[in-house]
Protein backbone atom coordinates (compact mmCIF):
# COMPACT_ATOMS: atom_id res chain seq x y z
CA UNK A 1 0.00 0.00 0.00
CA UNK A 2 2.48 1.97 1.11
CA UNK A 3 4.78 1.69 -2.37
CA UNK A 4 1.44 2.15 -4.51
CA UNK A 5 1.11 5.79 -2.52
CA UNK A 6 4.47 6.54 -2.71
CA UNK A 7 4.40 6.02 -6.76
CA UNK A 8 1.30 7.79 -6.96
CA UNK A 9 2.82 10.66 -5.39
CA UNK A 10 5.97 10.01 -7.99
CA UNK A 11 4.01 10.13 -10.81
CA UNK A 12 2.44 13.45 -9.24
CA UNK A 13 4.89 15.23 -8.91
CA UNK A 14 6.55 14.68 -12.57
CA UNK A 15 2.91 15.49 -13.73
CA UNK A 16 3.19 18.85 -12.28
CA UNK A 17 6.61 19.19 -12.87
CA UNK A 18 5.60 18.66 -16.80
CA UNK A 19 2.95 21.26 -16.57
CA UNK A 20 4.95 23.54 -14.90
CA UNK A 21 7.90 23.58 -17.66
CA UNK A 22 5.20 23.55 -20.36
CA UNK A 23 3.69 26.62 -18.93
CA UNK A 24 7.09 27.88 -18.46
CA UNK A 25 7.77 26.72 -21.66
CA UNK A 26 4.72 28.04 -23.58
CA UNK A 27 4.98 32.06 -21.90
CA UNK A 28 8.39 32.07 -22.69
CA UNK A 29 7.32 31.70 -26.04
CA UNK A 30 4.70 34.40 -26.10
CA UNK A 31 7.13 36.29 -24.50
CA UNK A 32 9.04 35.84 -27.98
CA UNK A 33 6.94 35.56 -30.84
CA UNK A 34 3.68 37.27 -29.62
CA UNK A 35 4.34 39.48 -26.80
CA UNK A 36 5.39 43.06 -28.05
CA UNK A 37 9.42 44.05 -28.15
CA UNK A 38 11.33 46.41 -30.12
CA UNK A 39 13.83 44.18 -30.74
CA UNK A 40 13.69 42.20 -33.88
CA UNK A 41 14.08 38.55 -33.49
CA UNK A 42 15.99 36.18 -35.82
CA UNK A 43 13.36 34.05 -38.10
CA UNK A 44 13.92 30.92 -40.58
CA UNK A 45 13.85 31.68 -43.89
CA UNK A 46 14.84 35.62 -43.52
CA UNK A 47 17.44 36.86 -45.94
CA UNK A 48 20.26 35.92 -44.01
CA UNK A 49 19.05 32.38 -44.44
CA UNK A 50 19.72 33.39 -48.39
CA UNK A 51 22.32 35.42 -48.17
CA UNK A 52 24.91 32.82 -49.34
CA UNK A 53 22.85 31.82 -51.97
CA UNK A 54 21.26 34.22 -53.77
CA UNK A 55 23.73 35.52 -56.07
CA UNK A 56 23.40 38.94 -58.31
CA UNK A 57 26.09 40.60 -60.54
CA UNK A 58 27.40 43.83 -60.10
CA UNK A 59 25.46 45.79 -62.41
CA UNK A 60 22.55 44.19 -61.22
CA UNK A 61 23.91 45.00 -57.87
CA UNK A 62 24.09 48.30 -59.22
CA UNK A 63 20.76 48.94 -60.89
CA UNK A 64 19.68 47.82 -57.55
CA UNK A 65 21.27 50.59 -55.47
CA UNK A 66 20.36 53.21 -57.93
CA UNK A 67 16.67 52.27 -57.98
CA UNK A 68 16.53 52.13 -54.60
CA UNK A 69 18.21 55.35 -54.05
CA UNK A 70 15.85 56.94 -56.36
CA UNK A 71 12.71 55.93 -54.76
CA UNK A 72 14.12 56.87 -51.40
CA UNK A 73 14.05 60.07 -53.14
CA UNK A 74 11.05 60.57 -54.07
CA UNK A 75 9.48 59.49 -50.57
CA UNK A 76 11.69 62.15 -49.03
CA UNK A 77 9.75 64.62 -51.07
CA UNK A 78 6.25 63.72 -50.18
CA UNK A 79 4.12 64.72 -47.38
CA UNK A 80 2.45 62.18 -45.80
CA UNK A 81 -0.01 63.29 -42.71
CA UNK A 82 -0.39 61.24 -39.68
CA UNK A 83 -3.83 59.58 -39.09
CA UNK A 84 -4.98 58.68 -35.61
CA UNK A 85 -8.11 56.56 -34.56
CA UNK A 86 -9.52 54.48 -32.22
CA UNK A 87 -9.84 50.56 -32.13
CA UNK A 88 -12.60 48.74 -31.14
CA UNK A 89 -10.64 47.58 -27.62
CA UNK A 90 -10.13 51.22 -26.96
CA UNK A 91 -6.26 51.06 -28.65
CA UNK A 92 -4.63 54.38 -30.36
CA UNK A 93 -4.11 53.43 -34.15
CA UNK A 94 -2.30 55.63 -36.12
CA UNK A 95 -1.01 55.21 -39.97
CA UNK A 96 0.69 57.46 -42.44
CA UNK A 97 -1.24 58.53 -45.67
CA UNK A 98 0.21 60.25 -48.40
CA UNK A 99 -3.06 62.27 -50.68
CA UNK A 100 -2.53 61.85 -54.32
CA UNK A 101 -2.16 65.32 -56.19
CA UNK A 102 -4.96 64.49 -58.68
CA UNK A 103 -7.24 62.90 -56.40
CA UNK A 104 -9.72 60.28 -57.81
CA UNK A 105 -11.18 58.34 -55.29
CA UNK A 106 -8.91 55.76 -55.55
CA UNK A 107 -6.87 54.12 -52.51
CA UNK A 108 -4.80 51.36 -51.33
CA UNK A 109 -3.90 49.82 -47.91
CA UNK A 110 -0.67 48.83 -47.45
CA UNK A 111 -0.07 46.57 -45.13
CA UNK A 112 3.59 45.83 -43.26
CA UNK A 113 4.71 42.88 -41.99
CA UNK A 114 5.98 41.52 -38.53
CA UNK A 115 7.79 44.04 -36.54
CA UNK A 116 7.51 46.12 -39.42
CA UNK A 117 6.09 49.54 -39.25
CA UNK A 118 4.60 52.17 -41.96
CA UNK A 119 7.60 53.19 -43.17
CA UNK A 120 8.30 49.98 -45.08
CA UNK A 121 7.29 49.46 -48.30
CA UNK A 122 8.14 52.50 -50.09
CA UNK A 123 9.01 50.74 -54.22
CA UNK A 124 5.83 50.10 -53.57
CA UNK A 125 4.11 52.88 -52.58
CA UNK A 126 5.54 55.05 -55.35
CA UNK A 127 4.03 52.62 -58.06
CA UNK A 128 0.36 53.00 -56.50
CA UNK A 129 0.89 57.01 -56.05
CA UNK A 130 2.11 56.93 -60.08
CA UNK A 131 -1.26 55.20 -60.96
CA UNK A 132 -3.06 58.36 -59.15
CA UNK A 133 -3.93 56.20 -55.98
CA UNK A 134 -4.01 57.57 -52.12
CA UNK A 135 -2.06 55.42 -50.43
CA UNK A 136 -3.16 54.65 -46.45
CA UNK A 137 -0.13 53.04 -44.60
CA UNK A 138 -0.98 52.15 -40.78
CA UNK A 139 1.17 50.91 -38.12
CA UNK A 140 -0.29 47.29 -36.65
CA UNK A 141 -1.51 47.02 -33.08
CA UNK A 142 1.75 46.29 -31.15
CA UNK A 143 3.83 47.89 -34.11
CA UNK A 144 5.47 51.42 -34.72
CA UNK A 145 3.33 54.24 -33.51
CA UNK A 146 0.42 52.41 -32.53
CA UNK A 147 -0.36 51.16 -29.22
CA UNK A 148 -0.89 47.86 -28.12
CA UNK A 149 1.22 45.18 -26.09
CA UNK A 150 0.60 42.23 -28.19
CA UNK A 151 1.02 41.19 -32.09
CA UNK A 152 -2.31 40.06 -33.63
CA UNK A 153 -0.48 38.36 -36.44
CA UNK A 154 -3.62 39.90 -38.72
CA UNK A 155 -6.46 38.68 -36.67
CA UNK A 156 -7.23 41.54 -34.47
CA UNK A 157 -6.07 43.74 -37.11
CA UNK A 158 -8.64 42.78 -39.27
CA UNK A 159 -11.45 44.29 -37.35
CA UNK A 160 -8.65 47.60 -37.36
CA UNK A 161 -8.34 47.29 -41.01
CA UNK A 162 -12.11 47.33 -41.66
CA UNK A 163 -12.58 50.83 -39.50
CA UNK A 164 -9.72 52.29 -41.47
CA UNK A 165 -11.65 51.50 -44.40
CA UNK A 166 -14.78 53.21 -43.19
CA UNK A 167 -12.43 56.21 -42.85
CA UNK A 168 -11.09 56.23 -46.36
CA UNK A 169 -15.12 56.30 -47.16
CA UNK A 170 -16.75 58.46 -44.58
CA UNK A 171 -13.39 60.80 -43.99
CA UNK A 172 -11.52 60.64 -47.20
CA UNK A 173 -14.39 60.02 -49.58
CA UNK A 174 -12.73 57.05 -51.60
CA UNK A 175 -14.66 55.01 -53.84
CA UNK A 176 -12.42 52.62 -55.32
CA UNK A 177 -10.40 50.48 -52.22
CA UNK A 178 -7.50 48.11 -52.68
CA UNK A 179 -6.09 46.05 -50.33
CA UNK A 180 -2.52 45.02 -50.58
CA UNK A 181 -0.51 43.10 -47.46
CA UNK A 182 3.19 41.66 -47.20
CA UNK A 183 3.75 38.75 -45.10
CA UNK A 184 1.97 39.46 -41.79
CA UNK A 185 0.30 42.17 -43.82
CA UNK A 186 -0.70 39.71 -46.75
CA UNK A 187 -2.42 37.27 -43.32
CA UNK A 188 -3.87 40.62 -42.67
CA UNK A 189 -5.62 41.45 -45.79
CA UNK A 190 -6.56 37.93 -46.41
CA UNK A 191 -8.42 37.68 -43.12
CA UNK A 192 -10.10 41.14 -43.33
CA UNK A 193 -11.32 39.81 -47.03
CA UNK A 194 -13.63 37.13 -44.91
CA UNK A 195 -15.29 40.06 -43.41
CA UNK A 196 -18.53 41.93 -44.36
CA UNK A 197 -16.59 44.54 -46.40
CA UNK A 198 -18.27 47.77 -47.72
CA UNK A 199 -18.91 47.38 -51.93
CA UNK A 200 -16.11 50.64 -52.24
CA UNK A 201 -13.52 47.25 -51.44
CA UNK A 202 -12.89 46.26 -55.18
CA UNK A 203 -9.83 43.49 -54.34
CA UNK A 204 -7.24 42.15 -52.20
CA UNK A 205 -3.29 41.35 -52.93
CA UNK A 206 -1.38 39.10 -50.75
CA UNK A 207 2.15 39.14 -51.26
CA UNK A 208 4.23 36.09 -49.19
CA UNK A 209 0.99 35.88 -46.84
CA UNK A 210 0.81 32.42 -44.29
CA UNK A 211 -2.19 30.26 -44.10
CA UNK A 212 -3.04 30.16 -40.01
CA UNK A 213 -0.96 31.66 -37.08
CA UNK A 214 -0.63 28.04 -35.77
CA UNK A 215 1.06 26.91 -38.88
CA UNK A 216 3.47 29.27 -39.23
CA UNK A 217 4.73 29.44 -35.40
CA UNK A 218 4.85 25.62 -35.88
CA UNK A 219 7.11 26.16 -38.95
CA UNK A 220 9.51 28.67 -37.04
CA UNK A 221 9.50 26.72 -33.88
CA UNK A 222 10.65 23.68 -35.64
CA UNK A 223 13.66 25.52 -37.73
CA UNK A 224 14.67 27.93 -34.45
CA UNK A 225 14.24 25.70 -31.99
CA UNK A 226 14.36 21.79 -33.76
CA UNK A 227 11.16 20.71 -31.14
CA UNK A 228 7.59 19.81 -32.28
CA UNK A 229 4.58 21.76 -32.60
CA UNK A 230 2.76 19.47 -29.75
CA UNK A 231 2.05 20.29 -27.34
CA UNK A 232 4.28 23.89 -27.10
CA UNK A 233 1.93 25.37 -30.10
CA UNK A 234 -1.13 24.01 -27.83
CA UNK A 235 0.10 25.47 -24.52
CA UNK A 236 1.38 28.81 -26.49
CA UNK A 237 -1.99 29.18 -27.66
CA UNK A 238 -3.83 28.67 -24.76
CA UNK A 239 -1.54 31.51 -23.29
CA UNK A 240 -2.24 34.00 -25.85
CA UNK A 241 -5.59 33.52 -25.27
CA UNK A 242 -5.37 34.26 -21.95
CA UNK A 243 -2.82 37.18 -22.71
CA UNK A 244 -3.94 38.56 -26.00
CA UNK A 245 -7.76 37.43 -26.89
CA UNK A 246 -6.97 34.93 -29.78
CA UNK A 247 -6.06 31.83 -30.66
CA UNK A 248 -3.39 30.92 -32.69
CA UNK A 249 -6.37 28.44 -34.42
CA UNK A 250 -9.03 31.08 -35.26
CA UNK A 251 -6.23 33.69 -36.58
CA UNK A 252 -7.02 32.05 -39.69
CA UNK A 253 -6.35 33.64 -43.38
CA UNK A 254 -7.03 30.05 -44.81
CA UNK A 255 -10.63 29.73 -43.47
CA UNK A 256 -11.23 33.59 -44.41
CA UNK A 257 -10.40 33.38 -47.55
CA UNK A 258 -12.79 30.77 -48.53
CA UNK A 259 -15.95 33.61 -47.42
CA UNK A 260 -13.89 36.02 -49.80
CA UNK A 261 -15.89 37.50 -52.45
CA UNK A 262 -13.82 40.02 -53.84
CA UNK A 263 -10.92 39.49 -56.86
CA UNK A 264 -7.61 37.83 -55.22
CA UNK A 265 -4.13 37.93 -56.45
CA UNK A 266 -1.59 36.26 -54.22
CA UNK A 267 2.04 36.49 -55.04
CA UNK A 268 4.38 34.16 -53.79
CA UNK A 269 8.55 33.45 -53.88
CA UNK A 270 9.72 29.95 -55.23
CA UNK A 271 12.34 30.71 -52.68
CA UNK A 272 10.23 31.67 -49.67
CA UNK A 273 11.31 29.72 -46.59
CA UNK A 274 9.77 32.15 -43.76
CA UNK A 275 6.26 31.16 -45.48
CA UNK A 276 6.72 28.19 -47.11
CA UNK A 277 5.59 28.96 -50.86
CA UNK A 278 3.37 25.67 -50.43
CA UNK A 279 1.21 28.02 -47.81
CA UNK A 280 0.38 29.87 -51.05
CA UNK A 281 -1.11 27.33 -53.19
CA UNK A 282 -3.17 26.39 -50.26
CA UNK A 283 -4.41 29.66 -50.31
CA UNK A 284 -5.00 29.92 -53.41
CA UNK A 285 -7.29 26.30 -54.07
CA UNK A 286 -8.98 27.49 -50.48
CA UNK A 287 -10.26 30.75 -52.32
CA UNK A 288 -13.66 30.49 -54.54
CA UNK A 289 -13.53 34.50 -55.34
CA UNK A 290 -11.71 35.43 -59.02
CA UNK A 291 -8.10 35.08 -58.07
CA UNK A 292 -5.16 34.54 -59.76
CA UNK A 293 -1.54 33.35 -57.95
CA UNK A 294 1.94 34.63 -59.39
CA UNK A 295 4.84 32.22 -57.76
CA UNK A 296 7.75 34.77 -58.45
CA UNK A 297 11.02 32.67 -59.87
CA UNK A 298 13.94 33.23 -56.94
CA UNK A 299 12.68 35.28 -54.95
CA UNK A 300 12.75 34.95 -51.17
CA UNK A 301 10.18 36.04 -48.85
CA UNK A 302 8.75 39.15 -49.79
CA UNK A 303 11.31 39.93 -52.54
CA UNK A 304 9.08 39.73 -55.56
CA UNK A 305 9.18 43.39 -56.12
CA UNK A 306 13.01 43.50 -56.00
CA UNK A 307 13.26 41.05 -57.99
CA UNK A 308 10.79 41.37 -61.06
CA UNK A 309 9.80 44.97 -60.51
CA UNK A 310 8.52 45.30 -63.87
CA UNK A 311 6.67 42.06 -63.73
CA UNK A 312 5.03 43.15 -60.44
CA UNK A 313 3.49 46.46 -61.72
CA UNK A 314 2.26 44.45 -64.61
CA UNK A 315 0.95 41.99 -62.49
CA UNK A 316 -0.91 44.81 -60.86
CA UNK A 317 -2.01 46.80 -63.52
CA UNK A 318 -3.88 43.44 -64.89
CA UNK A 319 -5.19 43.39 -61.16
CA UNK A 320 -6.83 46.14 -61.41
CA UNK A 321 -8.99 45.83 -64.39
CA UNK A 322 -10.01 42.69 -63.17
CA UNK A 323 -10.86 44.38 -59.75
CA UNK A 324 -12.80 47.24 -61.80
CA UNK A 325 -10.35 49.88 -60.62
CA UNK A 326 -10.74 52.83 -63.18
Amino acid sequence: MKKRKRIIWVVSGLTLLVLIFLVGAGNYFYNVAVNRSQESIQLHGGSEDRAETVSTTVEEEQQQQERLAEIMEWTEKQTFETIEMESGDGLSLKADYLANEKPNGKAVILAHGYKGNSEQMPGVTMFYYEQGFDILKPDARGHGESEGDYIGYGWHDRKDYEQWIKLLINEKGKSQILLHGFSMGAATVLMTSGEDLPQEVKGVIADSGYTSVKEELSHQLKYLYNLPAFPLMEITSVVTKVRAGYTFTEASALEQVKKNDLPLLLIHGDQDDLVPTAMANELYAAAKSEKDLWIVPGAGHTEAYTVDEMKYQQMLKSFFETAGIE
